[in-house]
């Protein structure tokens, strides 16, 4: 028996099968503009780096077919058959969707470094369960970043789609029911909605960029845009060229203007959402409607799908991608023929949608499956022997820093990767603190609502020791509560992601805006730390804060200078004593992708320290401020440097992420941090 929801106002058709809305050319080409500016994007063409903006198009479009579809249905059946929905949804989307997985994963297996390919496995669960929106926006993926994506990142806007559909044919079923008293309901919820979600879009921008940008709620308007044409559009109606034209112009515009650095969706988004309204609108578009152009709208789907994949392991060269993005669209084409229309028009699910829903079923189970499997059973590195375990070393040694000084020196001549490798490249990569558990660390966005005191080791103790900077200071969480507990005191932590405890006015990065969430932090823990009269204050900071300075500064050194001078004149007012801990390196990119590329070589990963070791001229305007102060300094350089900067020391994995220490190595050189702190109060 089908399960529907009936419209009471008109009586069923049973012996006639719904009609579908009138077929569109021009919104097939609207398609291919689509995809040709993601996919322009993404092989790195110059001048369209706001090709991104295709996405925002594919989500009018698809509020507009989809709704039309569901308004058809109703005005000539009087009900909705969902089963039907949903299993025409499944038979189009899923058979490809997971064949680009599964050959994905197949191609992360054998090509990515070996402790990606966890991760990416997880991200291939996403993909198949259509939530991978949902699990960049709550990692804070930087879309436009140059840290390595995933090779399924590109379906999150798939996933916003999925879960559109899946509300939206119910909601529009309840409406239909509420139209039949009061005809203005339907397009007065959805405008409402429309508006609301739009507010939302800009709200979260400002709160949370990574959520703005892949969220359901705030990219929900663009699909209600379509839906509402949907409901004004009847019929072949007249057809208004320039109309058309103007939102062609529209949406090519905001590809050729909008660049990686702007704040998008917003009302940024509201560019290529009109354009594309603006066409479907039109009626008609003699250009979108020839050949070549409907014929590419066709492939989108697949051309989509296969396309970032395959550029994820492509060469940086622009016609080597270039290349590459039109061997994808091959690939589309021949799914597209092989693979999509036989599954679509396959006699065996058409007259019992159950059975397309349970295909579907089957076919998500299998991705995923897949996807867990890799998780479980990830590509191995191939590892040497064990080693002595550096800590144990350090501690039987008569002198530890000429100890560790040894360890560095022979690291850079390395050649296997120890069997005992501490910590493991998986467990690395995942490694989160206490102070970011239970909120001592923010992140880029949200106020500073700790859900503890924000103490540790002797939360009892009589003197206190405080931990305050950025991402660069909780990196030594680990070695401050060992040193704490050893010492009897008590230790708080006060960080902040991006946002350094100097005096500096800073930009958000990822929402390219005024950073006060920073300055409003700074403040509040300067006031925290002026009321706890805490015996030891240690102050930690990034140094790579020269493209971050608001209004392009004329001097940035001064303003280095100048916010370090006020940042530890406040502090020398209410503590006991003051230091400072310099920075760490900023590698190239991530240490276990070259660990686990060269295994059997892995001193060669070390890169030369002048390569590495960032801003000279900051770091050194940092101590001679400090000294001026009369704060003692620390340099960390010496623990983790030599000529070279070795990625494995002993049998300690150093970084954990291009420019943060493992919590391993922070404990291996706690023994030669306790040695330079004023433990004892200020140094005469």
């Amino acid at each position: 028996m089908t399960t529907t929801l009936s419209r009471p106002d008109v009586r069923p058709a049973p012996a006639t099968a719904p009609s579908r809305p009138r077929y569109r050319a021009d919104i097939e080409g609207l398609r291919a503009v689509a995809v040709l500016l993601v996919v322009l994007a993404h092989v790195g063409v110059p001048g369209v780096a706001g090709g991104f903006v295709g996405v925002d198009v594919f989500f009018v479009i698809s509020g507009f077919l989809i709704t039309s579809l569901l308004r058809a249905e109703l005005l000539n059946t009087g009900r909705l058959d969902l089963p039907r929905f949903y299993a025409r949804r499944a038979v189009r989307l899923l058979p490809l969707a997971t064949l680009v997985i599964a050959a994905t994963l197949a191609g992360a297996w054998w090509l990515a470094p070996p402790p990606r390919f966890g991760g990416y496995a997880a991200d291939a669960v996403g993909a198949a369960t259509y939530t991978m929106n949902l699990r960049l926006a709550d990692a804070g993926t930087d879309y436009f970043a140059g840290e390595v994506p995933s090779p399924f990142q590109h379906f999150w806007s798939l996933a916003v789609e999925e879960q559109f559909y899946l509300v939206w044919p119910v909601l529009i079923a309840v409406l239909a029911i509420g139209a039949r008293r009061w005809r203005w309901l339907p397009g007065t919820v959805l405008t409402l909605g429309v508006l609301a979600s739009l507010g939302w879009s800009v709200y979260e921008l400002e709160r949370s960029a990574p959520w703005a940008y892949f969220g359901s709620l705030s990219r929900a308007w663009e699909l209600g845009v379509g839906a509402l044409l949907a409901l004004a559009v009847t019929g072949a109606g007249r057809r208004r060229p320039m109309l058309g034209w103007l939102g062609v112009a529209a949406v090519v515009a905001g590809a050729l203007i909008y660049k990686e650095s702007t704040p998008f969706p917003g009302t940024a988004a509201l560019l290529p959402v009109a354009g594309a309204a603006a066409v479907i609108a039109s009626g008609g578009n003699r250009l979108l409607e020839t050949w070549p152009m409907r014929w590419v709208g066709r492939m989108s789907y697949g051309w989509y799908l296969w396309h970032w994949p395959l550029l994820f392991l492509a060469p940086a060269g622009l016609w080597e991608r270039a290349g590459v993005a039109a061997g994808a669209l091959g690939l589309a084409a021949l799914s597209h023929h092989l693979l999509e229309n036989p599954v679509r028009h396959h006699r065996f699910w058409q007259p019992y949608p159950r059975r397309g829903l349970g295909f579907g079923f089957a076919l998500s189970v299998v991705a995923a499956g897949l996807a867990a499997l890799g998780m479980i059973f990830p590509p191995l590195v191939p590892t040497g022997d064990a080693v002595p375990d550096a800590r144990k070393l350090m501690a039987r040694a008569v002198d530890p820093a000429a100890e560790l000084k040894h360890m560095i020196a022979d690291a850079q001549t390395a050649t296997k990767v120890p069997e005992n490798l501490t910590p493991a490249f998986e467990t690395a990569a995942g490694e989160r603190s206490a102070p970011q558990e239970e909120g001592c660390h923010v992140g880029l966005t949200g106020p500073f609502r700790p859900e503890t005191d924000c103490e540790y080791a002797n939360v009892d103790a009589d003197r206190t020791v405080v931990l305050f900077g950025d991402s660069h200071a909780l990196q030594w969480f680990p070695a401050f509560e060992d040193l704490a507990r050893k010492r009897d005191w008590r230790l708080i932590v006060y960080t902040r992601s991006a946002c350094s405890p100097a005096g500096l006015e800073l930009q958000e990065r990822r929402a390219q805006r005024r950073y006060t969430e920073c300055d409003t932090w700074r403040r509040q823990i300067l006031r925290k730390i002026g009321k706890l009269k805490a015996d030891l204050v240690v102050v930690s900071s990034s140094v790579n804060y020269r493209a971050l300075l608001t209004g392009d500064p004329p001097d940035p050194e001064a303003v280095w200078r100048s916010g370090w001078a006020r940042t530890l004149a406040t502090l020398k007012r209410s503590s006991g004593a003051v230091a400072v801990l310099g920075d760490t390196p900023f590698l190239a990119g991530d240490p276990a992708d070259c660990l686990a590329t060269r295994p059997a070589a892995i001193g060669t990963c070390a890169p030369p320290a002048d390569m590495v070791v960032l801003e000279p001229g900051w770091r050194a305007i940092q101590r001679a401020t400090a000294n001026a102060a009369k704060v003692p300094t620390i340099d960390p350089l010496p623990w983790l440097c030599a000529e070279r900067c070795p990625l494995v020391v002993g049998n300690r994995l150093v970084y954990r992420d291009s420019n943060h220490l493992t919590a391993a190595y922070a404990r291996l050189v706690a023994p030669l941090l306790d040695h330079k702190l004023p433990w004892e109060g200020p140094r005469q």
